[in-house]
């Protein structure tokens, strides 16, 4: 009789593994902080008490835990023959191996803020903060000072002492990878707002600039702009707040102010003036930054001062410093000042921009400028602007000669 054996084909491993899982958790320990101003009214009658014995403070809780503040008149110890005061911190609640910070002042009555201070806050410590045990555990000084230099010092007065003690409660916990999280998209309102400004639903002001029309919402521009909100809410308002006409400001400046107040950011400055061009760019970021000054927008005018020290040139340096003095942009002038110091930047690149000679070879003014820059001189940009232009002009007679 034959034997019939079946064989069943066994699937072979798989070559590929799954790429390893990297996980990762963070320990944090931080301070939890808390002070406590303990008075002690009647110095002279405190002493004698006793060595040993002592004045306690109300508790106090700072970090889950109740501390008290304890004072010895005559010493707390037979040892130091009761020439010395102490004191020291305690906790005053149930806890185990409880770790702080602690700081302990007696407080100058004087105004001079000479205190005597003693603590472990803004030090390193070797073996790392204090550990109280149990309940009743005390940290502090057993000579913390001379009862005789104490009772002629400025920290007694009016038979009075001040004392603060600063405790710091160590707490520690671990971070790790939230088993659960959900996505969520970035602040999209100043998209909403600048869609709303595109529609022109709602609007209920219009402006004229230089010929053209622009309408907003009334309640947008007061929040977003002091001037504003006078202009069009203030007592001393617009009669006429249908259409306010706004002088001195060209067309696509105040588009591009309306752009921020609602987008909150700058708009596309090329595409603003309608030129590829970086100098154009920086003409637009210039009347931008006057525009933002004058309607009290913080924001923009940093993001124009940001712009202009990034597209800072030797065809512009002039002119941005000019409006970084009359706008009080100080940032902004120093890196105009910074620029005109360097001689490398002062050697046009190309053949029609100006070819300046190295600065410090025809005048030895680096003092002037370095002192312009660290704010320790008055000197004025209509100076600075003479001083380039000057220059320019030494240089112009030195290849005429």
């Amino acid at each position: 009789m034959d034997t019939v054996r079946a064989c069943r084909e066994t699937s072979k491993p798989s070559t590929s593994s799954p790429p390893p899982v990297t996980t990762t958790s963070t320990s944090r320990s931080e301070t939890v902080n808390g002070s406590h101003e303990f008075k002690i009214d009647g110095y002279s009658l405190a002493k004698g008490m006793g060595i040993g014995r002592y004045i306690a403070s109300d508790t106090f809780m700072v970090g889950g835990y109740a501390w008290a503040i304890y004072f010895y008149p005559d010493g707390k110890s037979v040892e130091d023959n009761a020439q010395y005061v102490s004191l020291f911190i305690a906790l005053a609640s149930e806890g185990t191996d409880v770790r702080a910070l602690f700081e302990l002042s007696l407080l100058d009555q004087s105004g001079k803020d000479r205190h005597k201070v003693h603590s472990h806050f803004g030090r390193f410590l070797e073996s790392g903060p204090y550990t109280l045990k149990y309940r009743g555990s005390m940290w502090g000084y057993k000579r913390f000072f001379k009862r005789t230099a104490l009772e002629t010092s400025d920290y007694l007065k009016n038979d009075c002492l001040l004392i603060r003690c600063s405790v710091g409660v160590v707490k520690s916990y671990t971070e790790g990878p939230k088993i659960y999280t959900i996505a969520v998209m970035p602040s999209n309102i100043g998209q909403h707002f600048g869609q709303l400004l595109e529609s022109g639903k709602g609007t209920d002001v219009n402006f004229e600039v230089d010929g053209e029309i622009f309408s907003a919402h009334k309640l947008v521009l007061a929040a977003r702009s002091p001037v504003f909100r006078a202009q069009l809410f203030g007592p001393m308002k617009d009669c006429n707040t249908q259409l306010i006409k706004i002088e001195d400001m060209e067309a696509p400046v105040f588009k591009a102010l309306l752009h921020f107040a609602y987008w909150d950011a700058l708009p596309d400055m090329e595409e603003l003036v309608g030129m590829n061009s970086k100098w154009a760019s920086t003409m637009m970021a210039q009347h931008l930054l006057a525009a933002a000054d004058r309607y009290g927008l913080d924001r923009l005018r940093l993001l124009c001062e940001d712009k202009l020290c990034e597209d800072v040139a030797i065809n512009t340096v002039a002119t941005t410093l000019a409006l970084a003095e009359q706008h009080h942009c100080f940032q902004l002038k120093a890196v105009c000042l910074k620029f005109v110091a360097l001689p490398e930047n002062l050697k046009g690149k190309s053949s029609s921009a100006p070819q300046f000679p190295p600065l410090f070879g025809l005048i030895n003014c680096s003092k002037i400028l370095m002192i312009s820059i660290m704010g320790q001189s008055c000197i004025t940009t209509i100076t600075s602007l003479i001083f380039i232009y000057l220059i320019f002009y030494l240089s112009k007679k030195k290849k005429i000669q």
